[in-house]
């Protein structure tokens, strides 16, 4: 989810690229560092999360924080754009790790941890939303992309049903985690994702 520190468009065309790569490359660690420490530090809070501890954590200098994010918005929408993609693009590999049913299970933990995660990005994310800086409906569109690849799979292998709107499981994915958010209990979470499975097997298989 991260993107490549752009180049300065002023460059000179003469400086040697030894000295231009280390300090691209030195950029984007420290752009990764951050958003994985804001990551971590959103999906944990009970509140506001400040700027100063997220760039301590990350080893860099506040000063540095504020040139790859100039405000807490655009460190947030960073950090919801990384995780989507991490979310969305994940099928093909759990695909591989797992059988159908059991890479949904583990896809679906994945997405109930990015929801947690929201929590403490709330007002930020509702401003992107606003301004339209965060396409929900895309973000709608990818989440259940990811679920028709795995519910394909499992319609082939037979162990998931085939008559599955992969919309529909991701309405019902929603519907409990925000049944369950305020109640912070991930065990409920956890057993209604197990039936959630269990109604998504054949018939005959249950």
């Amino acid at each position: 989810m991260t993107a490549s520190e752009p180049a300065s468009a002023g460059a000179s065309a003469e400086r040697p690229t030894t000295t231009q790569r280390p300090l691209r490359a030195h950029a984007q660690r420290n752009r990764d560092k951050l958003i994985a420490v804001a990551r971590s530090a959103f999906a944990t809070a009970d509140e506001t999360v400040s700027l100063e501890s997220i760039a301590r954590e990350a080893g860099v200098g506040i000063g540095t924080l504020y040139r790859h994010f100039p405000t807490r918005e655009a460190l947030v929408e960073a950090v919801y754009a990384a995780e989507i993609d991490a979310i969305a693009t994940s099928a093909p590999a759990l695909l591989e790790r797992f059988p159908p049913e059991m890479a949904l299970r583990a896809w679906m933990d994945r997405y109930a941890t990015f929801f947690a995660m929201k929590r403490g990005m709330a007002d930020a994310l509702r401003a992107g939303q606003a301004s339209g800086r965060i396409p929900t409906s895309t973000t709608r569109e990818r989440i259940t992309a990811s679920v028709m690849t795995i519910l394909a799979e499992g319609a082939d292998t037979g162990s998931l049903r085939a008559d599955v709107d992969p919309d529909d499981v991701t309405t019902m994915l929603v519907g409990i985690f925000l049944a369950t958010a305020a109640l912070d209990t991930p065990e409920q979470t956890g057993r209604l994702l197990d039936l959630l499975i269990d109604a998504l097997r054949p018939q005959e298989s249950r």
